[in-house]
């Protein structure tokens, strides 16, 4: 029990860590963590969820809060306040629809940075974010466990469905960059 106690802490850090410092592959974290709880006990499949969301929320509450002390430098180092009217659309859609929005985020790869970026920059107040990326990470969290839920009840052998679990989590990213890249988004 001590030893899936330590897998978890890990497994949150990581996701955190990730959340903030967009090189680990937190996504392919949690899908390798559900393979190997499938194959262990099913019911750690809801802590690794658990885990995988809390630390991408905390990951992403920092990653908000350096955004909104540093975005606006940043944003302009990178060009990317050109058009104000751009950043009020954007604003106005993400007030919209929130939840939706981080969710996507969170599921695109490289499109959460950018999102929360937008949301600091638009004064999306703190409660507002804090609860619209509660539910966003729980979903988040859920489907890349699925990915590894998937690998794991494919194979026999746990290291087959973290293997299976990793590949799928970076096609999808991959094929996901390929289109981004070809529509010029």
């Amino acid at each position: 029990m001590s030893n899936a106690i330590g897998v978890l802490a890990s497994l949150f850090v990581l996701v955190a860590f990730g959340a903030v410092l967009p090189v680990v592959p937190t996504g392919a974290a949690v899908s390798a963590a559900a393979a190997l709880a499938f194959h262990q006990h099913s019911l750690t499949i809801v802590f690794v969820v658990l885990a995988g969301a809390a630390g991408a929320y905390l990951g992403d509450a920092v990653t908000y809060f350096l955004c909104r002390v540093g975005g606006e430098q940043l944003a302009r180092r990178l060009r990317w306040l050109r058009n104000g009217d751009r950043l009020d659309g954007l604003a106005a859609r993400l007030r919209e629809r929130e939840v939706s929005v981080l969710l996507i985020s969170r599921l695109v790869p490289g499109g959460r940075i950018p999102v929360l970026l937008t949301i600091a920059l638009a004064g999306l107040d703190w409660r507002r974010f804090a609860l619209a990326n509660a539910p966003a990470c729980g979903l988040w969290a859920v489907v890349y466990a699925g990915f590894g839920v998937l690998g794991g009840s494919i194979f026999p052998e746990p290291w087959q469905g973290v293997l299976v679990a990793v590949v799928i989590v970076v096609a999808i990213s991959q094929i996901v960059g390929v289109v981004r890249r070809r529509s010029g988004a």
